[in-house]
């Protein structure tokens, strides 16, 4: 932490990143402070909402901006970073963030984990896939239910160490789409008891993800690209 007061630096110290720490840290100086800045992360984000309603004149400040302009220094290290960023602010020389109230980060972090679990189940389909066209298995086209009898199909008369292979992720792809089918469930009652979503539903088409992003992001709803459901 590092504070400073008009052109001088009134002090500096290490804490713990955490709000009881910080409070402590800061409550010699808590009415002085105009601005307290903090990168834009998911530590930041937390610790705004922890210790601005505490009175603290918190400020996430954008991560990328905050980067470029801490990129000049000689040494990088997390004792310049702090001196840099206390600089920045106060200066002015800082993009705020805007910072989601915790009903929307928590969808947020439900679309979040649901594209990643279906990220993952497409490398594995297309690891698999790949992996069975160099001995001349094509998997075609198949129904994402149909997969994986499709597959043990194609091996059942494969060597044993390749079978057990391509079993290996086979086991990963199940508990997988275990995870993301139930993710999708509760996307799918999120957007049933939602009253903004089902109104966004009538204006983008009867799909609940693009309802729930431009929910969840404060997006214009026209703004949204289309990507793969």
């Amino acid at each position: 932490m590092h504070y400073r007061w008009r052109r001088s630096q009134v002090r500096e110290l290490k804490v713990t990143t955490e709000p009881t720490a910080i409070r402590s840290a800061v409550e010699d100086y808590a009415d002085r402070l105009e601005r307290v800045g903090v990168e834009a992360s998911s530590l930041g984000i937390w610790l705004y909402r922890e210790l601005r309603p505490a009175g603290l004149p918190f400020i996430v400040v954008e991560a990328r901006h905050m980067r470029v302009s801490l990129s000049t220094m000689r040494n990088k290290t997390d004792r310049n970073d702090a001196r840099g960023i206390a600089r920045m602010v106060r200066w002015s020389w800082y993009r705020a963030v805007h910072v989601k109230n915790t009903d929307m980060q928590k969808m947020r972090t439900l679309l979040t984990n649901r594209r990643l679990l279906k990220r993952k189940l497409i490398d594995i389909e297309n690891q698999v896939r790949g992996a069975l066209r160099a001995y001349g298995l094509l998997v075609g086209a198949v129904a994402r239910g149909a997969y994986e009898a499709r597959l043990r199909e194609l091996i059942e008369r494969s060597d044993p160490i390749f079978v057990m292979t391509i079993d290996a992720l086979l086991d990963v792809r199940c508990a997988i789409l275990e995870g993301y089918d139930r993710l999708h469930r509760v996307l799918l009652q999120v957007v049933q008891h939602d009253a903004v979503c089902r109104r966004l539903m009538t204006v983008l088409a009867s799909v609940p993800l693009r309802p729930c992003r431009s929910r969840s992001t404060s997006m214009i709803p026209g703004a949204l690209p289309d990507r793969e459901r």
